[in-house]
């Protein structure tokens, strides 16, 4: 039922009911039939809506039950050359970044629409910077970009 629907026929129920005790009031004599013909219409009311919300309490929980990802495990995707990994990892979600300076090497893991991009390679050596860099580069905020150098 719509809402107008509803409030129709609660509203019709209601002034049946009012109708009958005005009835028996005015003749001031309120039959037990009389009060259970008011009282099933409201009962009958009252039973419809129960009906109409647990419909709505069903569909409602059906749109949020979690849905099952039928990929699986993310997809892990390595790229050798930096051009390659910026152009995949544009506008990430997430990125992570190791600088090795005694081996002089440098690794970018990106996540991306579920996806996991790792670039591993030379680049700049100081680790600051690094950040600030792969933020503009890749198009993420700064606080999205994690440092894992240790030391």
């Amino acid at each position: 039922m719509t809402d107008l629907t509803e409030k129709k026929s609660l509203q019709k129920a209601l002034l049946e009911a009012e109708k009958l005790l005005e009835t028996s009031e005015s003749r001031q004599l309120r039959t037990f039939d009389e009060i259970l013909q008011v009282l099933d219409l409201v009962i009958g009311v009252l039973k419809d809506h129960q009906r109409e919300l647990d419909r709505l309490i069903k569909t409602v929980s059906a749109s949020h039950e979690s849905p099952v990802d039928p990929q699986g495990p993310p997809v892990m995707t390595r790229c050798k050359r930096w051009e390659e990994f910026k152009a995949l990892a544009s506008g990430a979600e997430m990125v992570s970044f190791l600088f090795k300076e005694t081996e002089k090497a440098f690794e970018a893991d990106a996540l991306k629409e579920g996806s996991v991009l790792a670039y591993s390679g030379e680049i700049p050596r100081d680790a600051n910077l690094l950040k600030v860099w792969l933020s503009r580069e890749l198009g993420v905020p700064e606080e999205k970009v994690f440092d894992l150098t240790t030391g």
